[in-house]
């Protein structure tokens, strides 16, 4: 009777230990299953985007002397070529730009080089191709200076960015009604008339809103000329002279310089 009691007290220890034992390598497994699905969750967590001015400033540090060497080759403001990278690349990060290094969105035409498609006003339509952005540069200026319909914006002074901004709308450079103002409004925010001066042994300047305490608006869902202005206590005539509006129409996303009273 006894060694019963013993053999089933013996048994039950054994199987006591045995349950622990596997309790414990299950949990050792959990733990290190755990563990390695947060370093997967880290590795796959991205940094937070740059503020868009960091993302332009840095396009601008990298392309501003090579936009100042077509400068003073080909006698296109270095100011506009920028600006013009700027808004057609989308500051370098760009499908096309990335694929292609294609920084103005210039179509194939009669180009017998390499190319890629990318839907723009029609789908898959074909886009020059470049082995580095600085070809992209010179293949912009021997566009505008080899096109006849060009011809009247190398009639301009060097440094009138806001003439070169309209004249190539009016040219047919972009169908956009408002290419001219975002041009324009790119120069002066980010101040690159200064480049043009650097390039014309001139003064470099600072902008004549900036000095006067003037500031930057996206217009938004509900926004009217007159209601910026009225927030700004500034004219809507004020605000159509300093971003060269025709009419009163904005869009939503439209950066306006705003001039403070």
């Amino acid at each position: 009777m006894k060694f019963s009691r013993y053999l089933i007290l013996i048994v039950i220890l054994v199987f006591a230990a045995s349950c622990g034992s596997k309790k414990k390598a299950v949990s050792g497994k959990t733990e290190e299953k755990q563990a390695a699905s947060e370093v997967s969750l880290g590795e796959r967590t991205e940094l937070p985007q740059k503020r868009y001015a960091d993302v332009v400033e840095d396009y601008i540090s990298e392309f501003s002397v090579i936009a100042q060497e077509e400068m003073r080759l080909y006698k296109i403001p270095a100011s506009i070529t920028l600006a013009q990278g700027i808004l057609e690349s989308g500051a370098g990060r760009g499908d096309l730009t990335r694929r292609a290094n294609n920084h103005f969105g210039i179509k194939c035409h009669d180009w017998e080089g390499d190319k890629v498609y990318h839907d723009d006003d029609l789908s898959q339509e074909c886009f020059r191709k470049y082995s580095d952005p600085k070809f992209s540069y010179r293949d912009h200026s021997l566009f505008l200076s080899e096109r006849l319909r060009y011809a009247k914006l190398f009639e301009l002074d060097e440094d009138d960015y806001q003439g070169w901004a309209k004249g190539l709308r009016a040219a047919g450079y972009a169908t956009d009604r408002l290419y001219p103002a975002k041009l324009i409004s790119l120069i002066e925010r980010y101040e690159l008339y200064n480049y043009d001066a650097e390039v014309l042994g001139e003064i470099t300047r600072k902008s004549s809103i900036a000095q006067k305490g003037g500031t930057t608006h996206y217009v938004r869902k509900g926004d009217t000329l007159y209601s910026i202005a009225k927030r700004y206590n500034t004219t809507v005539e004020v605000l159509q002279r300093n971003n060269n509006l025709r009419g009163t129409e904005i869009s939503i996303g439209q950066e306006l310089t705003v001039e403070s009273n």
